[in-house]
C-alpha cells in the first residue's frame, strides 16, 4: 500500500492538481474578508505563515457569517450548526474560532423564555403566520398596512409605538401578531407573544415557588412584547396593580414596543379594568393602566369575517 506522504508528493507533482490548487489559493487570498484580515495583521504575517495556514483560511471562507448563506437555523451550512467562524491571529498562527450566530443567540433566548413562561406557546398557525400568505382583503387592510409599517420602521433603541388591535372574535388579530413576529425574526429581532389569560394564571401560581420576579423580569425586558387577548382574563386588583401595571410601567419608561390584541376597544377595556372579581370599583387605577397602554400602542380596529368558522 502506498504511503500517504508518497501519495501527496505524487499529487503535488500533477499539473492538473497544481492548477486547481493555484486557482483555489487565489480565490481564498482575494476574498474581501481574508484581504481585510491580512491587512490588519500584515506586520505579523509572513508569506510562510499564510501558506501554512491556507487550509484555515479556506475553512473560514467556505462558511456562512452572520447567517448570510443560511435560510434558517435548521438550514445552517456551517461545520457547527448555529456557530459562525471568526479569524484570529494567536501565537504566530492563524486560528478559526466559532461564536454563536445571531439566529442561534435568538433561538437560545427564545428557548430559555419558553421554559420559563409556559404560556408562550401559541397555536401553530400563528407561529407560521406571514404577510405573504395573509388574506389582504379590504376590511383588514389598514391593520396589515400599519403592521408592515412597524416592521419597516423599527430600529432598536428608537421610540417606536406598538399597536393595539381590537375587534370581534376570529378576524385575525392574533394572526397579524404572528406575522409581525416572523418578519422581525427575519431581521434577527427577538419578540415574545404571550396569551394574557394563561400568563396571569401562571404568574398567580408562581407566588409560592419563588419564580414570579424572574418571570416578570423576562416579560418586562423583552425587546418587543405582544400581549394577546387582553381583557379576556378574570380581572383582580392584584393582577392589575402588581402584574400588568409594573410590566407596562417598565416598558413605557424604557420605550419598549408593546402590542396588544383584544375584543375590547379602549373604553370597554377601561371598564373591564375598573371592576375586580369582588365587584370593587377603582376608576383611578384603571385609568392609570389605560394611560400606559395608550402611550405604548396606537389603537387599530380589525374588521372582517370570522375566520375560525
Amino acid at each position: 500500500m502506498e504511503r500517504i506522504n508518497e501519495t501527496l508528493k505524487r499529487f503535488a507533482g500533477n499539473e492538473g492538481f497544481q492548477k486547481r490548487y493555484q486557482e483555489m489559493r487565489e480565490a481564498i487570498l482575494n476574498h474581501p474578508e481574508i484581504q481585510a484580515f491580512l491587512m490588519e495583521h500584515q506586520e505579523d504575517l509572513s508569506s510562510d505563515v499564510i501558506e501554512k495556514n491556507l487550509s484555515k483560511l479556506y475553512e473560514f471562507t467556505n462558511q456562512s457569517k452572520e447567517c448570510d448563506k443560511c435560510s434558517s437555523l435548521d438550514g445552517c451550512i456551517n461545520m457547527m450548526q448555529g456557530y459562525h467562524p471568526q479569524l484570529v491571529f494567536s501565537r504566530g498562527s492563524i486560528e478559526v474560532h466559532y461564536d454563536k450566530c445571531p439566529r442561534k443567540v435568538m433561538d437560545d433566548e427564545k428557548r430559555k423564555n419558553e421554559k420559563l413562561i409556559q404560556s408562550l406557546y401559541v397555536p401553530k398557525d400563528i407561529l407560521r403566520a406571514s404577510f405573504a400568505t395573509m388574506d389582504q382583503d379590504g376590511e383588514r387592510m389598514d391593520a396589515i398596512q400599519k403592521a408592515v409599517e412597524f416592521v419597516l420602521k423599527y430600529r432598536e433603541g428608537q421610540l417606536t409605538k406598538g399597536l393595539y388591535f381590537y375587534g370581534q372574535f376570529g378576524v385575525g388579530k392574533s394572526y397579524i401578531l404572528g406575522a409581525i413576529a416572523n418578519e422581525l425574526a427575519k431581521n434577527k429581532i427577538s419578540s415574545m407573544i404571550v396569551y394574557v389569560p394563561e400568563l396571569f394564571r401562571e404568574l398567580k401560581g408562581s407566588i409560592g415557588d419563588s419564580t414570579l420576579n424572574e418571570k416578570l423580569d423576562a416579560i418586562k425586558k423583552e425587546p418587543i412584547l405582544m400581549l394577546d387577548d387582553i381583557g379576556a382574563e378574570s380581572m383582580s386588583s392584584w393582577v392589575r396593580d402588581e402584574i400588568l401595571g409594573p410590566i407596562l410601567q417598565y416598558r413605557m419608561l424604557d420605550n419598549l414596543p408593546t402590542f396588544f390584541t383584544s375584543n375590547m376597544d379602549f373604553a370597554m377595556l377601561e371598564h373591564h379594568l375598573t371592576y375586580s372579581q369582588r365587584g370593587e370599583e377603582e376608576k383611578i387605577k384603571a385609568r392609570r393602566i389605560m394611560e400606559r397602554i395608550k402611550y405604548l400602542a396606537e389603537p387599530v380596529k380589525v374588521t372582517g369575517i370570522n375566520r375560525r368558522n
